[in-house]
């Protein structure tokens, strides 16, 4: 029987990562790192990823790449597949992590409902979903001899139907494109499981607010919403995506799991 280190080990896979430059991107690659596995993380040629990828690199003594795509763009995204199979010849774990939202000043964006771009909708969809299956279906035969994990990070808005008492006197909001591409990643999850098993597994993760200096009445509300009594970290989510991308959850498939402080349990 294997030990827990032993099922936790990612030595020798690769993962790859969506919006790795981002937070939470940033944090779960720290986490699989520490778990020996190699990384290509990928995010926009605005973002830091080039630098972010060094670091972890250089902390944990694993190789780390970067590629610097747009999610919203099919032409860039089929560039992923050629370049992950020169590079490492295989893939492990797929991180659907990459998602269009923080944009609050985007026109049609945060706006009534009246309001709400059916333009910008597309682009959320295009990014959070779409992308999401794109970099699945291209990526799947790279996994399939090497029992790969398929990770969609998805959140609460995914799941259940917004509280938008929480936002009242801020610049806050609750696009709706954002709960539908959500909602749809849950359920593509669980496609993707019956699809692909029993070579690859697919579980998403759905996600509680994460505290980023919101606004203080936003967040006392929030906070007096959610049972464990604040908002997440990222640290709160490495320990979930290193169970899913590793042995440790070698029968789970089609499943999603909320990270959200007790915030569904009411």
């Amino acid at each position: 029987m294997k030990t827990l280190a032993e099922l936790a080990d990612l030595s020798g896979r690769v993962a790859l990562i969506t919006g790795g430059a981002g937070h939470i991107g940033r944090a779960v690659a720290n986490g699989l790192a520490e778990l020996k596995c190699k990384l290509c993380l990928l995010d926009t040629a605005h973002s830091d990823v080039v630098a972010v990828s060094r670091k972890l690199a250089a902390r944990w003594n694993t190789e780390v790449v970067s590629l610097e795509v747009d999610l919203e763009s099919e032409d860039l995204r089929a560039t992923v597949r050629p370049f992950v199979e020169e590079r490492f010849s295989r893939l492990d774990v797929l991180i659907n992590n990459a998602a269009f939202y923080s944009v609050e000043k985007l026109e049609g964006w945060v706006a009534p409902l009246e309001e709400q771009s059916l333009a910008v909708m597309r682009r959320c969809i295009e990014v959070n979903l779409i992308a999401s299956f794109h970099l699945a279906q291209s990526l799947s035969p790279l996994m399939r001899n090497h029992g790969g994990s398929i990770i969609n990070v998805s959140s609460i808005y995914g799941v259940l139907g917004p509280d938008m008492s929480l936002y009242g006197g801020t610049e806050m909001g609750n696009p709706a494109a954002y709960g539908l591409s959500k909602g749809g990643l849950v359920q593509m999850t669980r496609w993707l499981a019956t699809m692909l098993a029993p070579q690859i597994r697919a579980n998403s993760i759905s996600l509680g607010g994460v505290y980023r200096n919101q606004a203080e009445a936003f967040v006392d509300r929030y906070v007096a919403r959610t049972p464990m009594k604040r908002m997440a970290t990222e640290e709160d989510f490495i320990g979930a995506v290193a169970y899913l991308a590793s042995d440790l959850s070698a029968y789970v498939t089609g499943q999603n799991l909320m990270i959200d402080g007790g915030w569904s349990a009411w």
